[in-house]
Order: structure tokens, then C-alpha cells, then sequence
């Protein structure tokens, strides 16, 4: 890999972020056209069904009167091999007379891969694996609710820095800083659903919406489903913002017997999905897969956003679900073994047990710091 073809991939990689939150169910994809060693037009997939990023470079070139003819296009996933909501990109940059085609990664969607070997076949210089990791990380999610059948889940936690979410009275108001308040927003926003366990729900009565200022670039996007997981339900008139605001928009997790209950049929009835879920396959807690399965099929839950508590985090981390962390740091420190953890619930008695991470970046947000992890394991 020639040191200038990573300079080159790693401007699309930035260019594709700036899809997060407005194209799934597709992946975010930047592009970018290279002509005498220098950057002359720039695309990224902007919103679902619209042009996707080769498209869109083609279009920067166009306005800006370069010629696509002989260049080369460096872009983060295969070009689309299939007609969807657009033609393939495929064709189009064979079309426009493109020389030469620098590919992240392979596209793991088998009805919109094999671009790759088209353009090849049609005579086009290909080259496959630039900054190969970085771009299978950045369509992580994707590669997820394509190949797992269930959303990519993102545990959401802010913690002080011995690693406590609340006070041993359960006060968190406000473990964060209001940067890292608003960015939680705009994650909220870029997400299918919102996820919460029952101790959260009674104790924080909480929304799960967005509320962005109005010159967000997220701002309108739809508000998440809210989703809880909890044996306990509660009842269908509790003084409870998802019940009172938006029933229709709720999904309560439960176990079977709760979900054949007086209680779970009056829910229902007010509009709430109550969906009965089998036991976890060691026997303690829910079996969570299951649930998200179905949130996939059922609800068109592509992207879960999990903000609590403790329990629920270590549940999906325990079970291999967790597949993104992100952790907001405060400058803050309790010192009280009695205050609530980031995760409980795990029995772990040698430290080589332990869930294994990495991180992936770490940024400063206000007087916070904001770090997100994934499974020691890159996804495949």
C-alpha cells in the first residue's frame, strides 16, 4: 500500500462520518478523485435513497468543471454492484472513464457486492485493502444488521472516574458535563432506539427523545423507539412519560409469564408492545439476542442505543452484545464503595475472564472525556 493511497482513503473515512445518522439501513461511505497526485472532488452518501458517494464525487467534479476521465477514485466500501434505490456504482464510474479504483473494504452485503470484479473485468485498475480495518470499522453496523439479523448496540455510560454512574442514593443528576449531555442527544437521534432497563425506567422516569437545538444537523431527525427490559411491568396508568407520551412508540422486554400477565394485556391495549423473551442460555437474566432479533425484524430497529444501568450493560457485554462502548468520562471522583458501577451483575473470578476490549478513539467534550471501545475481536 503506496503511503499516498492511505492519505487519500483516510480524507474519504472523514468524509463518511458525516453520514452518521441520516443513511440507515446503508452503510456510510465517502468518496474521494484523485487527478496529478492531488484531491480535485469529494463525496459522501448523504441521506438513504439518495446518491451514494461516488455519485456524489462525481457530481463535486462536475460542478466544479474537472473531468472524471482517467482519474482515480479512492472510496471507503466496494462500489454497488445491483440496481436498489440507485444504479450501480459500478457502472457509473465506468461510465465517467474512471482509470483507476482504490477500495476500503469489500462490501459483506452479497446482492450489492462484486463492483470490485465488474470493473476489473471492464479493464479498470483495482486496488482492494487500503486502510482495510479503519474502513470495516466505520461500516461496523452495517456489517451487523447485515450479517447478525439484530441491531448494532452502542452501550452509552457517564462515569466519574473511579467508575461510578451514581451516588450510593442513586442521584446521577448530572454525572456529565452539558457538551457531553448534548452529544448523547445527537447519538439518541442517530440511533433506530433507545434501550433501558426497569430500574432506569422507575427510578429516572425518563423520555428516551432527542432534544436537539434547532440547527442541528440531526435536529429533525425521527425520534427513537423506546425499548425497556424489565420482569417487572408496571402498570398501564403509572405516571410515566413513555406510557403518558407515547405508548406507540414503547417496547417493554419481559420474560414469558409477565408477558401473559393482566398487566402486559392491558398495556396492549393502551398501544405498548410487551414481548415475552426466554431465559438466557446460563440460566440468569433474559436471553437479550432474542429481543434484539426482534426488534430487528419486527420494528426495523437497525441501530440501539443502550443508556442503563449498570446491570443491563454488563448483560449485553456478558452476552456478547455490546458491540460499541462509549464512555464519558467527568473529572469527578466518589471514593464510595456504596455508589452505583458502570457494570454489574457479572461473576468473573479470574481477571483472564474479563470482557476484552480495545479502544478506537478517545476525544475531550466539554470538561469530559469521551471514549469508545469494541470487542477485543474486529468484527468479520
Amino acid at each position: 500500500m503506496a503511503p499516498v493511497d492511505a492519505d487519500f482513503m483516510a480524507r474519504a473515512l472523514e468524509l463518511a462520518e458525516r453520514g452518521r445518522g441520516f443513511v440507515m439501513p446503508n452503510p456510510r461511505v465517502g468518496a474521494v478523485l484523485v487527478r496529478d497526485g492531488g484531491i480535485v472532488a469529494e463525496g459522501w452518501h448523504k441521506v438513504f435513497g439518495g446518491p451514494h458517494a461516488e455519485v456524489e464525487c462525481l457530481h463535486d467534479a462536475e460542478r466544479k468543471g474537472v473531468s472524471p476521465a482517467g482519474g482515480t477514485m479512492y472510496v471507503t466500501l466496494e462500489p454497488c454492484n445491483h440496481f436498489g434505490k440507485t444504479p450501480p456504482c459500478s457502472r457509473t464510474l465506468l461510465d465517467a472513464g474512471i482509470a483507476r479504483v482504490v477500495v476500503g473494504c469489500l462490501d459483506p452485503n452479497p446482492v450489492a457486492g462484486g463492483g470490485a470484479a465488474l470493473l476489473r473485468q471492464e479493464g479498470v485498475e483495482v486496488t482492494v485493502g487500503v486502510l482495510e480495518s479503519q474502513c470495516r470499522e466505520a461500516v461496523a453496523d452495517f456489517i451487523t444488521w447485515q450479517t447478525m439479523g439484530r441491531p448494532y448496540v452502542t452501550v452509552k455510560l457517564a462515569m466519574t472516574l473511579d467508575g461510578r454512574i451514581a451516588t450510593r442514593t442513586g442521584d446521577a443528576a448530572w454525572v456529565s458535563c452539558e457538551a457531553s449531555r448534548e452529544r448523547v442527544h445527537a447519538m439518541r437521534a442517530a440511533s433506530s432506539a433507545v434501550l433501558v432497563g426497569g430500574g432506569t425506567l422507575r427510578a429516572d422516569n425518563p423520555r428516551l427523545s432527542h432534544r436537539l437545538p434547532e440547527n442541528h444537523p440531526l435536529a429533525h431527525n425521527p425520534q427513537p423507539l423506546g425499548v425497556v427490559v424489565t420482569r417487572r411491568l408496571p402498570d398501564a396508568d403509572a405516571q410515566l412519560a413513555l406510557l403518558k407520551d407515547r405508548p406507540t412508540r414503547l417496547v417493554i422486554l419481559t420474560d414469558a409469564k409477565a408477558a401473559a400477565s393482566p398487566v402486559a394485556t392491558q398495556l396492549e391495549k393502551a398501544g405498548v408492545r410487551v414481548w415475552g423473551l426466554p431465559r438466557a442460555a446460563n440460566g440468569e437474566g433474559l436471553d437479550l439476542a432474542a429481543g434484539l432479533a426482534r426488534l430487528r425484524q419486527e420494528a426495523r430497529v437497525f441501530a440501539l442505543l443502550c443508556e442503563g444501568g449498570g446491570e443491563l450493560a454488563a448483560s449485553l457485554l456478558g452476552q456478547g452484545l455490546a458491540d460499541e462502548l462509549v464512555i464519558f468520562y467527568a473529572p469527578k471522583v466518589l471514593g464510595d464503595a456504596a455508589a452505583v458501577p458502570g457494570f454489574s451483575g457479572l461473576t468473573v473470578p479470574r481477571m483472564a475472564d474479563a470482557a476484552q476490549l480495545r479502544f478506537t478513539s478517545m476525544e475531550s467534550v466539554g470538561t469530559d472525556v469521551m471514549v469508545r471501545l469494541r470487542p477485543a475481536q474486529r468484527p468479520e
